[in-house]
This record gives C-alpha cells, sequence and structure tokens, in this order.
C-alpha cells in the first residue's frame, strides 16, 4: 500500500530507517527531529512537526524527495499513511459556515487566489479522495489535510475561516 524510507541528511545520505505504517511519535524509535529526506513508494505520507499529527504538516507523494525543505528539516516528530482511494476526488467548499451561503465543487487542484472565492471559504465536506487546503496560492502558510467523508463545518475552529486559497488532491501511489 506505502512504504516511506527516511534518511538522516539531505540527498539520501546518513542513516535511513523504512515504514510501512503510522508512527505517532518518531520519539519511541530513536528519529525524533532528524529527517532531513524521503523516498516514498505508493500512497502518499504526512509529515508532522509534532507528535500525535499535530502541527505544521507537509505531503510526501511518491517519489524521491531528497530535502524536506527549511521549515521541516529536522522537526518532523510523526508520520501519517494515506489510506484512503485517492481517485476521483471531489470536495464541496461552502462561503459560510455550517455549508451556507454560495458553493462550489472542485475535482482538480485549483487556485482560488485566482477567482472569486480567494480568502472567502468557511466549511467544506469531502466526498472522495484527500485534499491538501493551503493558505496561500503557492501551497504555503497554513496547511490542512481534508481526508474523505470529513465534514468541517466551521474554519474557525481550525483558525483557517476566510483563509483558503488553494487546494488540491492528493495524487495516489502506482504500487
Amino acid at each position: 500500500m506505502g512504504k516511506i524510507i527516511i534518511y538522516e541528511h539531505a540527498n539520501f545520505q546518513g542513516y535511513s530507517r523504512e515504514f510501512t505504517s503510522d508512527i505517532a511519535n518518531l520519539k519511541d524509535v530513536d528519529w525524533n527531529d532528524c529527517i532531513s529526506s524521503v523516498k516514498v513508494f505508493g500512497q502518499p505520507w504526512v509529515a508532522y512537526e509534532h507528535s500525535n499529527y499535530r502541527g505544521q504538516l507537509l505531503v510526501f507523494e511518491e517519489g524521491e524527495h531528497g530535502f524536506v525543505g527549511r521549515e521541516m528539516n529536522d522537526k518532523i516528530t510523526s508520520l501519517q499513511l494515506i489510506t484512503e482511494n485517492l481517485c476521483s476526488p471531489q470536495i464541496t467548499l461552502y462561503e459560510h459556515a455550517h455549508y451556507q451561503g454560495k458553493s462550489r465543487v472542485i475535482r482538480e487542484a485549483t487556485n482560488l487566489a485566482r477567482g472569486h472565492d480567494n480568502d472567502t471559504i468557511s466549511s467544506h465536506k469531502v466526498q472522495r479522495g484527500v485534499w491538501l487546503l493551503c493558505e496561500h496560492s503557492d501551497g504555503s502558510g497554513f496547511r490542512y489535510i481534508a481526508r474523505e467523508n470529513e465534514h468541517l463545518p466551521y474554519y474557525g475552529a481550525i483558525n483557517f475561516n476566510d483563509k483558503l486559497s488553494f487546494l488540491r488532491p492528493l495524487i495516489p501511489g502506482r504500487s
């Protein structure tokens, strides 16, 4: 289904460790805050800054990632495998909290900053797939993983109200 190999240094150097299932706290396996590169096989993985899948996050889809980036280098504390079916993704965005106001169905990567819906979304329902929601149109800033069958009635609960500018479905792996 999915495998991640984590490396101590950039460009797959130094010690490495392989995982095929979630790890809520890398301290438990002596790998906390020391990951600089990763290889992903199959389904995507989400790396979190804090234990129990909390804090800032990065998504790693299938492939080789020679550097995890400045913002998360040596700061990853938990890893979560995406297990949902990622084919035919669909999310419905709502202008207001509790699924009120104008709605919009999205099925592909969408830069809301280029249209009328930039920084106006306040709730969503995920019908299929897993989505990466981003504060800024370049994918930076606050990021949130919206999972299949998730209904989030109020973005204020995650301090994200009227801040969504870009979203994209996660890409399924080949293996």
